[in-house]
């Protein structure tokens, strides 16, 4: 269905028209306010998942459609501007990209919801490799359709070259939009701000954040590895832990009654760079949150309690493994240990910021918006 209505779509002619395909908010949402800032003169669309819809309708110069059959005429309308646009941003991997064939002069921009990996992903993935020759023929549609990937490091771009194939002519070293917010103390302040009227508990305390992955097991098994009974007792009063956790597992969790002065559920609160802000000590694991989070210069520990059997099942990539910002640890008794004993060193915190970040200076959706804007008036 969607191949036909591509193609009857493609009958239109193209027009100046941004169209966003939205499964993440954030580098969307900094983008499309730099376009504003600039008054950049074309019609705006995202394109989006139930979850986000709510969060990109706010825009009132903008239009917003789900991208859901159960809701028929967005989805047709949907197609109609994914092939009627000369810009297309995507975040994501789109089965729909594999019968999208754009005419030469779209620019499909691919906008990562990550700036950095540690667990393989595309063509990388051990969990592709067996799949049947018809699927990988799929991913390989879908990757040649990226026109340009917006990339934050060279060490990023080595990465994505691996998991979708593609050359570094394809390349923007443009810098992730969603890390400009560490570099602009006006929307810092805003930002905590936000977090201390959600948060009230956090005044005058210290915070650690504990931020796990998705993990496919997880959506049946809602276990907390994390000691939190431990964690109270070495550092209650001084500290409050926040939690944020993936959906799936949050419905399964509730906070013990004893510890709801020392542990907060942030999970329902949106935006994790507003959260990693007000953070002072980052727990998390195979998550992209310490790609941005090493930009304050502040402790990261790795709670890596099950490393053997995801390395194996996942992967990990060696470009990260060979420069880990902090310890890793298997049990909440050595999260204890590195906390007492200060095991942080910040200037390896700030090599992986650099590496990582390298692009990422403060102007990425600047730099992304300049681009869109020399192609629409091309």
């Amino acid at each position: 269905m969607f191949s036909i209505l591509f193609k009857v779509s493609k009958w239109f002619p193209l027009q100046d028209k941004v169209a966003f395909v939205v499964s993440f908010s954030e580098n969307n949402k900094s983008i499309y306010k730099e376009m504003m800032r600039q008054e950049l003169s074309c019609r705006t669309l995202f394109l989006t998942t139930e979850k986000m819809t709510k969060t990109f309708s706010v825009y009132e110069k903008a239009e917003t459609l789900l991208f859901d059959v159960k809701n028929p005429w967005d989805y047709i309308r949907s197609v109609y501007h994914l092939a009627t646009a000369k810009i297309v941003f995507v975040d994501n991997y789109y089965g729909f990209l594999a019968k999208s064939d754009f005419r030469p002069e779209v620019e499909c921009i691919q906008l990562w919801h990550a700036n950095g990996a540690i667990k393989k992903f595309g063509f990388e993935d051990p969990l592709i490799t067996g799949r049947g020759q018809r699927a990988k023929q799929r991913f390989a549609d879908v990757y040649k359709r990226f026109s340009k990937v917006a990339i934050g490091s060279e060490a990023m771009g080595q990465i994505f070259s691996k998991a979708f194939h593609v050359k570094e002519d394809r390349f923007m070293k443009t810098g992730i939009p969603r890390t400009d917010l560490f570099f602009e103390e006006k929307k810092q302040e805003k930002a905590l701000k936000k977090v201390h009227t959600a948060y009230p508990q956090l005044a005058g305390k210290k915070v650690i954040l504990y931020a796990p992955t998705y993990r496919e097991q997880g959506l049946t098994d809602a276990e907390m590895k994390l000691d939190l009974t431990m964690l109270a007792q070495q550092f209650r009063g001084e500290y409050i832990l926040l939690i944020r956790l993936h959906p799936a597992i949050r419905n399964q969790f509730k906070i013990p009654s004893g510890l709801k002065e020392f542990v907060v559920d942030a999970s329902l609160y949106r935006n994790m760079n507003e959260l990693l802000l007000r953070t002072d000590l980052l727990i998390t694991d195979y998550s992209s949150i310490p790609f941005e989070f090493s930009l304050l210069k502040r402790p990261i520990i790795f709670f890596m309690y099950d490393l053997e059997a995801y390395e194996q099942e996942r992967g990990i990539w060696n470009e990260f493994k060979e420069l880990i910002p902090g310890p890793v640890v298997t049990t909440t008794e050595q999260i204890v240990d590195a906390i007492r004993e200060d095991v942080f060193e910040e200037t390896l915190t700030a090599a992986f910021a650099e590496r990582w970040n390298e692009y990422s200076k403060g102007h990425s959706s600047r730099n992304i918006v300049e681009h869109v804007k020399k192609k629409l008036q091309g």
